[in-house]
């Protein structure tokens, strides 16, 4: 399977106003990554005065997962209005949930808007971040320099790297494969006889899409997934003016979003909520899939949560149809053209399409980040990542993490986003007004919180709910969720306590 590249390091796609990088220099901070949350992290340094900063994005223009991810009808699970900076609403999203292409505009057009780009360096790829202790400063190799700074900020995203399944046969494959984050576009599928690896929220999305155009299409179904209607529309351009004119009629969408959104993240926390919730993904499934034996095929047997909440208006109707198989089995060997299941079906393709997911639980970023001790943060987590507030670990001076552990919500990235960053540029501020040099998680501190957060997560549909899923890491631990809500999320990271941290001046 063909790889895509990073951009090669000449600061491709780069404002014409940026300053060329220089190892001469410390900086202030390091933005290692250019989707949401890096850009996010630019405006937030600039609003508050930091100005002397990186952001190393390593591919040839911002975007991060929507920027990788192009396959055909690629769009977002959350609606545009919570979707979205709560700084800079956009009145002139198409659709209640916005496609690919236009989230990924939008993220290039608001790093634009406030003046982020001559602060960025494409083609930039971090490729080792190292704490010296004798100068208290991040050291961050890319591909032509070694740039020094006080503060780095890992804004690297948790759906970045692709999951490349080990299965016998498949790199000797006779057809076209590839990710579904790699979408091979010079593939032409009309015609094909195509099989799909994996039923998760991309492949729910990309199957209905190209089923109309390929002969035959297999789907290879290690678990059926819970699928709830997506109530989706096209915004008309009376609403998108109303917007514009009015914008706290797009505020007024926002909160009612974000209230629906945090009911369910509250559900989570009750087998007995999501299982009445589960209810709704059930008549979802009974009403387009009327053959008993496919519909038992499609039917889960864990509660609605456990793994990662899916909508689709379009993935039951494209399953039906006759042109169409369901292997409710996983894929065990590939023999020339010919795809094997653990069951023995054979069904013979001319392209394998891989909708196997990303590495969520262990981020490839870790085995990259070498803390105070030198050791890698991988080898510190030996598989189950810790952090504090999900924001900050152990041994990393200095250094944030967006996304970190035991931070993901069943709500908008954003949600999570703007409260990181509330939390890091306050410890910014706080430490320049101390006149401190460092600061760093209390190793006791750390092992209270981690234990508090495994306790709340103990009974949670994520921990009990019957399945496995990616919240789960090879320890079989939740490294992964939020066990409260986002109210309490945002509570709790409004301020940084620099007491709770171990401080240098």
């Amino acid at each position: 399977m063909k790889r895509r590249t990073s951009a090669p390091a000449n600061d491709a796609g780069t404002s014409s106003h940026t300053k060329p990088l220089t190892n001469e220099r410390v900086y202030h901070t390091v933005i290692v990554g250019g989707g949401f949350a890096g850009v996010g992290a630019a405006i937030r340094l600039l609003q508050a005065g930091f100005d002397d900063f990186v952001l190393l994005e390593k591919a040839s223009e911002l975007g991060g997962v929507w920027r990788e991810n192009t396959y055909p009808g690629c769009a977002c699970d959350v609606p545009s209005a919570l979707y979205s900076y709560s700084f800079a609403p956009n009145p002139r999203w198409s659709r209640l949930f916005a496609g690919q292409a236009e989230i990924k505009q939008y993220l290039q057009d608001t790093a634009a808007r406030f003046k982020v780009m001559p602060h960025v360096h494409c083609g930039q790829e971090a490729l080792r971040m190292a704490w010296q202790n004798d100068a208290n400063l991040w050291e961050i190799q890319t591909p032509t320099h070694t740039l020094r700074s006080q503060f780095m900020v890992l804004a690297c995203g948790p759906m970045h790297e692709p999951v490349l399944p080990n299965i016998p046969g498949l790199p000797e494959f006779k057809g076209e494969v590839f990710h579904s984050s790699r979408w091979n576009h010079a593939v032409d599928l009309t015609g094909k006889r195509v099989a799909v690896i994996g039923t998760g929220a991309s492949a729910i999305q990309f199957v209905p899409a190209i089923q109309p155009k390929v002969a035959e299409l297999t789907v290879f179904q290690r678990t059926p997934q819970w699928v709830l209607p997506k109530l989706d529309q096209s915004l008309p351009r009376w609403v998108q003016l109303l917007f514009k004119a009015l914008p706290t009629t797009q505020q007024a969408l926002r909160g009612a979003t974000y209230g629906i959104f945090e009911t369910l993240n509250g559900s989570m926390q009750s087998l007995k909520a999501m299982q009445q919730i589960q209810k709704v993904a059930q008549w979802n499934l009974e009403r387009t899939v009327k053959d008993p034996a496919l519909r038992a095929q499609l039917t889960p047997d864990y509660v609605l949560g456990c793994k990662r909440v899916l909508q689709s208006n379009q993935w039951y109707p494209a399953l039906v149809q006759p042109n169409v198989r369901v292997c409710t089995s996983a894929l065990a060997q590939v023999d020339g053209h010919t795809l094997i299941a653990d069951n023995g079906e054979q069904v013979e393709v001319d392209v394998i399409i891989l909708g196997t997911g990303f590495e969520i639980a262990e981020p490839p970023i870790a085995q990259r980040v070498h803390g105070r001790d030198g050791r890698s943060m991988a080898d510190v987590w030996q598989g189950s990542p810790e952090g504090y507030m999900g924001t900050l670990v152990e041994g990393c001076p200095n250094g944030f993490l967006m996304f970190g552990p035991n931070i993901a919500v069943s709500s908008s990235a954003f949600i999570i986003i703007e409260a990181q960053l509330d939390y890091i540029v306050d410890a910014m501020e706080q430490i320049r007004a101390k006149g401190l040099k460092t600061v760093e998680p209390r190793p006791d501190l750390t092992a209270r919180y981690n234990a508090a957060v495994q306790a709340a997560l103990e009974n949670t549909v994520w921990n009990a709910g019957g399945c496995q899923s990616y919240f789960i890491d090879r320890n079989g631990r939740n490294s992964t969720v939020w066990p409260w809500t986002t109210l309490d999320m945002k509570r709790r990271l409004s301020r940084f306590n620099v007491h709770e941290y171990i401080t240098h001046a």
